[in-house]
């Protein structure tokens, strides 16, 4: 398939160059015309094109059903970039956004381009920096005609069932099987990045949870406590024991143990640790829906405090970060 590309950054332009080595031709833009010229360059040979605009873009998908796939920050930058696509675009092209948009403006989209005869598709992202190898878990929201027709699409870009272990009775008439491949179609526009909203918001827990543990651990050496009570614990140490066999091993401990084994201190990182809106937005649905959900609120929280003031824990949010997403924090 042809597919037009907009935003080339840690995400879109690995998207781009996933996509063509899996056989499909891309037309790409970045507002940088030296990353739209370099990820062209990184595709397969004769599979990009790269354009100077997004109008550009939209002349060069014609001939076709057109299918645009942005891939910009949540907000006024792809806003912008849906309503230009909105007057260029026809009936029966699609659009995808596959950042992370809060979910009401999906479904608000979804409606004003429906209007136009134009498909809205909204595509939870996952995978972060690693995903052009390892392949990028999907949840996306839209109508049934227009994600069937990206299926191609989202099953290139997906990390497919490799070697997982099939979870048991998954053979039931009700379940989906791209679930297995790594990418499922949630429901009707928005409900892709309500999923990945609330997967944000896991995650922001489950990084609290190692962070609060290995300070607690490092602290234990802490000169409040009598110095018979003292352990001199080897960070970095504890991290690789647990990835081999313990019932919290995982991507981010794989992450943490990473950073350690580099620099025990973590003296790198400031430790002030930004948040990207998922998990604010997962607790007003909370809120709305009047579901508790205090182990995600405390992690939020914490991300506001440590940016007057930090320790350890934060050190270790913000290299759990650098790792699966390529976050930069100052320091």
């Amino acid at each position: 398939m042809r597919i037009g590309i907009v935003g080339l950054g840690r995400m879109g332009g690995n998207i781009a160059i996933r996509l063509t080595r899996h056989g499909h031709d891309v037309v790409v833009h970045d507002r940088s015309a030296d990353v739209t010229v370099k990820i062209a360059g990184r595709c397969e040979e004769n599979r990009a094109q790269a354009v100077a605009s997004v109008a550009e873009m939209a002349t060069a998908l014609e001939g076709g059903r057109r299918i645009v796939w942005v891939m910009l920050p949540a907000g006024a930058i792809t806003e912008a970039c849906i309503q230009e696509l909105k007057t260029l675009l026809s009936e029966g092209d699609i659009i995808i956004d596959g950042g992370n948009s809060y979910y009401k403006d999906d479904m608000r989209r979804a409606e004003e381009l429906r209007e136009h005869g134009i498909s809205y598709v909204d595509v939870g992202t996952s995978g972060g920096v690693w995903g052009l190898d390892r392949g990028y878990c999907m949840m996306y929201g839209g109508t049934k005609d227009a994600t069937d027709h990206i299926d191609p699409i989202l099953a290139a870009l997906a990390p497919g069932a490799g070697d997982v272990v099939r979870t048991p009775n998954r053979d039931g008439s009700n379940l989906d099987p791209r679930a297995e491949q790594g990418y499922l179609h949630c429901g009707p526009a928005g409900s892709g990045h309500f999923v990945k909203m609330v997967h944000n918001g896991i995650e922001y827990g489950m990084m609290q949870a190692f962070a609060e543990g290995f300070d607690i651990m490092k602290s234990k050496n802490s000169p409040v406590l009598a110095e018979k009570e003292r352990f001199d614990l080897n960070m970095a140490d504890i991290a690789e024991v647990w990835r081999r066999g313990s019932v919290v091993s995982s991507w981010l401990l794989d992450l943490t143990a990473e950073a350690l084994a580099k620099s025990g201190e973590l003296s790198e990182f400031s430790g002030e640790v930004s948040d990207s809106g998922e998990g604010r937005w997962t607790i007003e649905a909370a809120i709305e829906e009047d579901v508790p959900a205090p182990v995600m609120t405390a992690a939020l929280f914490t991300r506001f405090r440590s940016r007057s003031g930090n320790n350890f824990a934060e050190k270790i949010l913000s290299a759990q970060r650098l790792g699966f997403g390529g976050h930069v924090e100052k320091k």
